[in-house]
Formats: structure tokens, sequence, C-alpha cells
């Protein structure tokens, strides 16, 4: 176990207690190298089904947090999202995505462990059609 800090990094006063952890499951969604190139129609197209798939697992409260890179150092990294069920789950689910189905992106699957109660997620509107964004 990890001793708690205080804001200077030190162990702080009555800050001895072992420090429990939360584990999220991360996905990331990556743009495959052998992706086929669709025409703008087709891209549109699939952005509009990749969104809405996405608001429905927020709204089936599989998704605690979604969205896309931007200024990332490794330019295929194209989504990032926090979920509620297990690795294997979010696997399937993400697998599931009409963009992950068309071979366009690749899913990356990580257990992620942080001090328990560290993060807090509240139920938001997620775009689901491209002029929502």
């Amino acid at each position: 176990m990890f001793e708690p800090c205080d804001s200077t990094g030190r162990g702080g006063v009555g800050m001895t207690e072992p420090v429990g952890f939360d584990r999220h499951t991360l996905v990331l969604l990556r743009l495959r190298p052998d992706a086929p190139v669709p025409t703008p129609g087709q891209a549109a197209e699939l952005r509009n089904q990749h969104l809405a798939y996405l608001a429905d697992r927020v709204a089936a409260g599989d998704i605690l947090a979604v969205g896309a890179p931007v200024d990332q150092d490794d330019e295929t990294l194209r989504g990032v999202s926090v979920w509620s069920v297990d690795p294997q789950r979010a696997r399937e689910l993400a697998e599931a995505d009409p963009a992950v189905r068309a071979g366009r992106l690749a899913v990356e699957v990580a257990s992620w462990l942080v001090p328990a109660g560290m993060l807090a997620f509240n139920r938001v509107r997620v775009p689901r059609p491209a002029v929502d964004v």
C-alpha cells in the first residue's frame, strides 16, 4: 500500500492510514495502420454511428467518461474512455463499436487503479450526431 501525501508531496500529519484503490477500466481507441480510407460521406456516417454507440453506452451506465484526445504525441490515439465494467466486458462492448467493426479503430484495454475517492463522475449529455460537436 502507498502512504498518502499532503500537497507538498510529503506524508502529512494524520495521513498514515493506507490508501485504498478504486479500479476502473480504461479503453483506448487507436487508428489502425491498415484502416480503410472512407469517402467523406462514409466517414461522416461512421462518425455518427460511433458517437451514437458511445452515447448509448453512457446511457446504459457502461461508460463513465469518454472523449477524444487533442494535441497528443501519438496521432493514432483517437479515443479515451473510463468504463464501469470489468476489462473483458469493456473489450466486448468496445469491439461492437461501429468504427471498430468497420476496421478503422483498434481497441486497447487496461485496468486503472486510482486512490479511492479521487475520481467522481457526473451524468451528462454526450453528443450523438456530428452536429452536436
